[in-house]
């Protein structure tokens, strides 16, 4: 049965941290949906109704577009392995632009520090509605790794040969919203 919270429980804390993917949903006025699947890896609760995540460089930066255009986002966890579970964040994103005071802090505070070479910016969701469903649909599927394919690529760039890239590919949206990565 569906419940629903107004903040992430212990509880949900633990299972979060027991997932190795999470699904990033996002639109604006008159877009497409966006549905993105990121690894936990960069992902981090900041508090009871905060989360962010190192917005590592890809293909698209619809996140990006519709953050700054709308900010409405919606973050899904699946269990996979274990007993069948769903969860939703749902509230309002923002971008922490990465020559900013605030990812600066934000990196400093729940990142080490570390930051890897394809780093775009920094997604922060403040969540008012936190959302459980039963997940019996939801396919059983075994981890077996992180692929190391986006980091060796960003290595192999460079910082500029990534910053050249979103100029390249990372300036506006597919239905054409500018992304503010490159400003």
């Amino acid at each position: 049965m569906a419940q629903e919270y107004p903040s992430v429980t212990p509880a949900l804390r633990d299972f979060i941290a027991r997932q190795h993917i999470f699904f990033a949903a996002s639109a604006a006025m008159d877009t497409r949906i966006n549905i993105s699947p990121r690894s936990t890896r960069e992902f981090r609760l900041l508090c009871d109704n905060e989360a962010c995540w190192l917005d590592l460089t890809g293909s698209g930066a619809e996140t990006a577009a519709h953050m700054k255009a709308d900010g409405r986002l919606t973050i899904m966890f699946c269990a996979f392995e274990g007993p069948p579970n769903i969860l939703r964040l749902y509230g309002r994103g923002e971008i922490l632009h990465r020559d900013s005071a605030e990812f600066a802090r934000v990196l400093a505070d729940h990142f080490g520090n570390e930051r890897p070479v394809g780093t775009r910016q920094i997604v922060r969701l403040k969540f008012d509605l936190v959302k459980t469903s039963c997940g019996y649909g939801v396919p059983a599927f075994s981890y077996d790794r992180e692929r190391g394919a986006l980091d060796n690529w960003a290595e192999k760039k460079g910082r500029q040969g990534v910053a050249d890239y979103w100029r390249e590919k990372n300036l506006v949206s597919m239905d054409g919203l500018p992304t503010g990565i490159v400003e």
